[in-house]
């Protein structure tokens, strides 16, 4: 959190914190903010700067009184010792003794503390933290994942707790760290490597395929898979994270493995069988369907006990487990139904397209030839 005003950030922090407490499960909450030791502010007033007195001055008298003046240095071996002159200890004990202390003025005389400043008291910060000039608080908090989700908190807080701070802090600014921002970092590098890889799968299934339009329904099953993994965060319980998009990605491979077999399969079909566009599509899915079969389960088997861990120290990966588990599951069983379905529709497309530009060819020269006549 960071806001222009100390004070005003030090209340949304402190507010912040006890939104935060109020939850079950949420512990560890601190404001950001350390108070540390108690201090008095020396201000000049115009009665000492008329005695000619600046601020560093009176500073420098108070710091000689109480911490000391460095009188004399004696070399003793290799050490150097620093003979410090200051009050004696009975007289700056209290804080009636800064009050009370006398201080020279530049012509010689002395006046007493308080009458040339004023002493206000206040505490000296154990630590500023700044990000980009700024001043800011970071409000942290631990979360136990078997009484409330993190998703939950900050749903909870973004729809309740900021929109006050909007309104009772216009300048506040406030954003995500720790787990939140690791996330949100990943998540930029990810899409632009998703993009690449994209790119060069389905490149390289243009070519092997031999058809872009093939190319296209086999990367379907990457939506397919990736709804079928959020279904099994939902029927799991599980908050969806960075761990259960890498979980996602893991799928996607798999998933197009299936659909490019399946796909291949048809082709083959249709080509060394030469059978029609459905019965070949209905061999296709039967083939198929053993092995992806096969597959989904073993795979979920054998993720299940990480699926349903309860060890603390295992919980990060059960996201990716759930992931790989349920989407292999359910997505394999998608595939098998719906890709032939697809590719069946873009047979007949294509099929229809072929005839209508052999239509536009046949239609050509004999326009030609009667526009002669």
């Amino acid at each position: 959190m960071s806001h222009p005003n100390p004070r005003s950030l030090e209340a949304a922090a402190e507010q912040l914190a006890a939104a935060l407490a109020r939850f079950d499960g949420v512990t560890d909450v601190r404001d950001g903010y350390a108070s540390g030791k108690p201090t008095l502010d020396i201000e000049l007033l115009p009665a000492g700067r008329a005695l000619g007195l600046a601020t560093e001055d009176v500073s420098r008298q108070v710091r000689h009184a109480f911490f000391g003046a460095e009188a004399l240095r004696l070399q003793r071996g290799r050490h150097e010792l620093r003979v410090m002159v200051k009050l004696p200890e009975a007289e700056r004990r209290r804080i009636h003794d800064v009050e009370n202390l006398m201080i020279r003025t530049p012509d010689g005389g002395e006046a007493v503390l308080t009458q040339l400043a004023n002493l206000e008291p206040d505490r000296a910060f154990t630590e500023i933290i700044r990000v980009d000039g700024r001043r800011v608080l970071a409000v942290t908090s631990n979360v136990v994942p078997e009484i409330v989700s993190m998703s939950r908190v900050r749903s909870v807080i973004e729809s309740s707790v900021f929109p006050q701070f909007r309104a009772n802090y216009p300048e506040l600014e406030i954003g995500y760290g720790g787990r939140q921002r690791k996330e949100s970092r990943a998540m930029d590098q990810l899409s632009v490597g998703l993009i690449i890889a994209g790119v060069v799968v389905f490149g390289l299934l243009a070519a092997l395929l031999r058809s872009y339009g093939q190319a296209v329904l086999v990367l379907t099953a990457i939506p397919v898979a990736a709804a079928a993994a959020i279904a099994g965060h939902v029927l799991r319980g599980s908050d969806f994270s960075v761990v259960s998009l890498f979980g996602i990605i893991a799928l996607g491979g798999l998933a197009i493995n299936g659909s490019f077999v399946l796909a291949q399969e048809f082709n083959r079909l249709r080509q060394a069988e030469e059978m029609g566009v459905h019965t070949a599509a209905v061999g296709a899915a039967r083939r198929r369907f053993r092995p992806i079969f096969l597959t989904s389960v073993t795979t979920f088997a054998g993720l299940s006990p990480m699926i349903f861990e309860t060890d603390p120290q295992a919980l990060f990966l059960v996201p990716m487990a759930i992931a790989l588990g349920f989407g292999t599951l359910l997505s394999g069983m998608a595939i098998v139904f719906v890709l032939p379905c697809l590719l069946v529709v873009h047979a007949d497309l294509a099929a229809a397209w072929s005839r209508k530009t052999i239509r536009k060819m046949g239609d050509g020269p004999s326009r030609l030839v009667d526009d002669s006549a």
